[in-house]
């Protein structure tokens, strides 16, 4: 039996803010486009059950053709039974313009004031939906059939994660010897799968596609494969984002020029796909006349990537000695700066505003 287990789609949510307007329309319809090849992945792949652990949608207010196109996936393939606990951004029904009659029987859900399961042969899904009131004793009264192979599913940051929601927690070693086989997990956006206790395993699937420059790396979903019989399964992550976000930081040193600058960020992204979202950071030490030609480096690497953003978080190096006897306007203002208490890296920062205001250079 295979189940793909996927969360944090946060369909219809806003992305990249820096995005052109006309790209930020593209990439809200890349979430639903991926929610649509992946449901198509699971059909071709004679997936049971497509399993989301929580934060489906993003917000509170759904576009009636998102929700429409989820509930045309869920109705399209009445032989995948699409198991939906709900997430802390899970915050509208987006069955409540339908009739009892009318929700997809293929759709199974959950509730926050009990555990829920869904058997499958010997294979059984359970699920609690966390709040704020339960998360501290969600295990206790979960009781599972040592005898069946057993996935736990739950939406929440577990507990060593340094995240900035204090009350939706997991609470990892609360659900050891609990005759787990799997806990599949939603909420945090990157893939991770460590043990759980001797027998089962826990695993954060992350998002299928980052939205922002916090979520690089691939993205994807988890699929399960199950042996009913002898209770053995495998888990594979697969890669599946339409386009991933990368950082790639590059080091400047004191000898650089703009050229030498540029060709070091050429080879940094020589190996990512012009699909992708770049972030560039500048790091390492510069000479006080140097300056980063931000807008330059854009303008060269924009055509090559979906799009393209530059970080300078260089240090300038300022050499006071060559500024001792300077009897010009900069040696005096350096040697004024150079007097003054404050921390290095704040001096640093307002000589250079200062010479470029000394020298007539624009001031960003």
């Amino acid at each position: 039996m295979k189940i793909l287990h996927t969360a944090d789609l946060h369909i219809d949510s806003k992305m990249e803010t820096n995005l052109d307007r006309e790209q930020a329309v593209e990439r809200r319809a890349e979430l639903l486009d991926t929610f649509e090849r992946m449901v198509a992945y699971a059909a071709d792949n004679g997936v049971r059950v497509f399993l989301i652990a929580g934060d489906l949608f993003d917000k509170s207010h759904i576009r009636k053709n998102a929700r429409r196109r989820v509930l045309e996936q869920i109705t399209e393939h009445p032989a995948i039974d699409f198991v939906y606990l709900r997430g802390n951004h899970d915050r509208s029904d987006f069955l409540s313009d339908l009739e009892e009659k009318e929700v997809p029987v293929n759709l199974k859900m959950f509730t926050d004031d009990a555990w829920t399961s869904y058997a499958y042969g010997n294979v059984v899904i359970t699920g609690r939906e966390i709040t704020d009131e339960n998360y501290k004793t969600l295990s206790v009264n979960l009781i599972l059939d040592q005898a069946n192979f057993n996935i736990v599913t739950l939406h929440g940051q577990e507990t060593n994660y340094v995240g900035r929601d204090r009350t939706q927690i997991v609470n990892i070693p609360d659900f050891k010897n609990k005759n787990i086989d799997y806990l599949a997990l939603g909420h945090i956006h990157a893939y991770k799968s460590d043990r759980l206790d001797e027998r089962g395993t826990y695993c954060y699937c992350g998002c299928p596609e980052g939205r922002g420059f916090d979520e690089c790396g691939q993205k994807g979903f988890v699929l399960l494969d199950i042996d009913e019989e002898t209770r053995e399964y495998t888990h594979t992550f697969v890669p599946f984002a339409k386009r991933r976000l990368h950082e790639v930081e590059v080091a400047v040193t004191e000898d650089m020029n703009m050229p030498r600058v540029i060709q070091e960020i050429r080879e940094a992204v020589r190996n990512i796909r012009e699909d992708d979202l770049l972030k560039v950071v500048l790091t390492g030490t510069t000479e006080m006349d140097f300056d980063i030609d931000r807008d330059r480096i854009r303008h060269i690497f924009s055509p090559a990537f979906y799009y393209v953003k530059v970080y300078d978080r260089t240090e300038t190096r300022i050499d006071y000695d060559s500024y001792a006897n300077d009897r010009s306007l900069k040696g005096e203002f350096v040697r004024l700066m150079q007097a003054q208490e404050m921390s290095e890296e704040e001096r640093a920062e307002i000589i250079e505003l200062g010479m470029k205001a000394i020298m007539g250079d624009e001031i960003i």
